[in-house]
């Protein structure tokens, strides 16, 4: 299995409502390859049923969605997380720890 499939195996299992960050994800695989995690977001092919939209930073700011780190793309994650009852205030997941799976 490659690193990506084991990505996305993970992350499948995060449920709506929750985030996870690109170091949990790296760290549930053996791995400290956080940036890769990053990557493999970017090229998700399988998304939305691979939600990449509910990877954050570990600091619980919003982070890049679709290869871009502001516009649009960011907007569109923001408003995923909140239809699915995530709350977002200024550019960060409230309750962080609270939501974190």
């Amino acid at each position: 299995m490659t690193f990506e499939e084991k990505i996305y195996e993970v992350l499948r299992k995060v449920p709506r409502g929750k985030v996870t960050t690109y170091k949990n994800l790296a760290e549930k695989i053996g791995s400290k390859a956080y940036r890769a995690v990053g990557q493999a977001m970017r090229n998700n092919p399988f998304a939305p049923e691979v939600p990449c939209h509910r990877v954050v930073r570990s600091d619980g700011r919003v982070g890049g969605f679709m290869g871009k780190t502001t516009g649009k793309e960011i907007q569109k994650k923001i408003e995923m997380l909140t239809s699915e009852g995530v709350e977002i205030i200024d550019g960060k997941v409230a309750d962080f720890s609270l939501r974190c799976f």
